[in-house]
């Protein structure tokens, strides 16, 4: 039996869920193996090779930490590979896969559909084909305009076109996959004052964090405005979009609160209302700044850490437990104390199943961060806070840092690497792995209570 026989045969034994985790491992590599390329890199610049997997890792989990300068990094050749990772991370392995199939004149089997399905959190393979195709055409489109719109403004900030598109396309591109790169080495500080950009920037976050489906329901309702046909939101879109705009909105007035005898004693109501809008904004994934978190107060910082180990919505561009998990929960704890045995919302009736893999995403996701920042406090040379703000950045796959990450040990990149993959792949996903294939319970014990609370 050749050896390609061999390897088709042992792809057939693997389940869905460890073939998607073998994608995102492979396009690790070889993403790390990309940024390598000495064509990459600027003359007499050389990256080691943990430097260029951890950034490689950033990249394909849009998180946006990185240890290096990426603008004294990389040549214009580099900066370009790290967009097409950044799109990778993004949308999605499968998605592009998708794309590259439909182009290629291939037929897309039930084999790639489920790949499809566990890549973009979905429940069923009905429209996952038609679903990769407009988010593709969705997202591609706001990354092009808005790149479009920055690079004409970014005119006023540098000399030459060439320069100005660059850092508008790349700046749209970070934005929309909530990746949080950026060619200026202070974020988005030189443009604190412009809130046209702010503006931009903004609705290209919330565009890759709000979730593709949310996106293409939008889409199909305007398309049906002129049509006598009623449209329906679906429980997801009501449930996510709610939840999206409630954390936005109360978060950006919790961030005023919290340091408005501080950071916001001086700042004119604009000012205020802009630098806490990005920041409640920019923590649901994308990890772009328009200041130093530094200069917030500890509880400040430590509400912000809240906001990204929450993270942004299922099937989005972003990490964490996502929106949805934390509203379930909310609204199981809510429910429960009135007395109520199921959730019943927008007249209809959340699955029990729903609502316990919704605590144990949480529990797993507050476990595994708890143990990261009880090993990185041993590990690593920063504070309590520090480790505490970094791993809910990288389990958010957000990108903001207090500074630890270029003082991070070659034990604490590791591990940062794979809170990364953990945020961008699902903790769901990753429970999946290790329950493998599972099997029917052949019988059952007698059912005893047991003292809770």
């Amino acid at each position: 039996m050749s050896a390609i026989n061999i390897i088709k045969l042992k792809t057939k034994e693997l389940s869905t869920i460890q073939l998607i985790v073998i994608f995102y491992l492979s396009a690790l590599v070889i993403s790390t193996l990309l940024l390598k390329i000495p064509m990459a890199h600027r003359e007499n610049v050389s990256l080691s090779f943990i430097d260029a997997m951890f950034t490689a890792a950033s990249a394909i989990s849009v998180t946006g930490l990185s240890v290096i300068s990426i603008k004294d990094t990389f040549s214009n050749f580099g900066i370009f590979l790290l967009c097409l990772i950044l799109q990778l991370g993004g949308l999605g392995v499968m998605s592009l896969s998708t794309f590259l199939w439909i182009m290629l004149g291939k037929k897309v089997g039930l084999k790639e559909r489920q790949l499809i399905m566990i890549d973009q959190n979905q429940s069923n393979l009905a429209g996952l084909v038609q679903l990769a195709k407009r988010i593709l055409i969705i997202f591609i489109s706001f990354e092009f305009v808005g790149g479009i719109i920055l690079g004409i403004r970014f005119l006023n900030y540098f000399e030459g076109p060439f320069s100005a598109f660059k850092h508008g396309f790349f700046a749209s591109i970070s934005a929309t996959t909530n990746a949080g790169f950026d060619l200026t080495d202070a974020s988005l500080s030189p443009y604190s004052a412009d809130y046209f950009v702010q503006t931009v920037i903004i609705l290209l976050m919330i565009v890759g964090a709000i979730g593709f489906p949310v996106m293409v329901e939008v889409l199909e309702f305007l398309l049906n405005l002129n049509k006598r046909k009623k449209f329906h939101f679906t429980l997801y879109t009501k449930l996510t979009t709610i939840t999206f705009v409630l954390l936005t909105l109360i978060g950006a007035l919790l961030i005023y609160i919290f340091d408005s005898q501080n950071f916001f004693s001086d700042k004119n109501w604009h000012e205020s209302f802009f630098y806490s809008l990005f920041n409640s904004v920019t923590t649901k994934s994308a990890g772009l700044a328009t200041m130093d978190i530094n200069d917030f107060t500890p509880s400040n910082q430590l509400f912000l850490s809240i906001l990204m180990f929450i993270g942004g919505s299922p099937s989005s561009a972003s990490g964490g437990i996502r929106t949805t998990t934390f509203a379930i929960v909310i609204l199981a704890i809510i429910f429960y104390a009135q007395g109520k045995s199921s959730i019943k919302i927008f007249r209809r009736e959340l699955l029990n199943e729903d609502v316990l893999k919704s605590f144990i995403v949480i529990m797993t996701g507050s476990f595994l961060c708890l143990f990261s920042i009880l090993i990185l406090s041993i590990t690593e040379h920063g504070t309590v806070l520090e480790v505490i703000f970094e791993v809910s950045s990288a389990f958010g796959t957000n990108g903001l840092s207090l500074g630890l990450t270029p003082r991070l040990t070659t034990f604490g990149q590791i591990l940062i690497i794979i809170l990364m993959f953990i945020g961008r792949v699902g903790i769901v996903t990753c429970l999946l792995i290790l329950r493998g294939k599972g099997s029917k319970e052949k019988y059952k014990y007698p059912k005893e209570k047991v003292t809770i609370g």
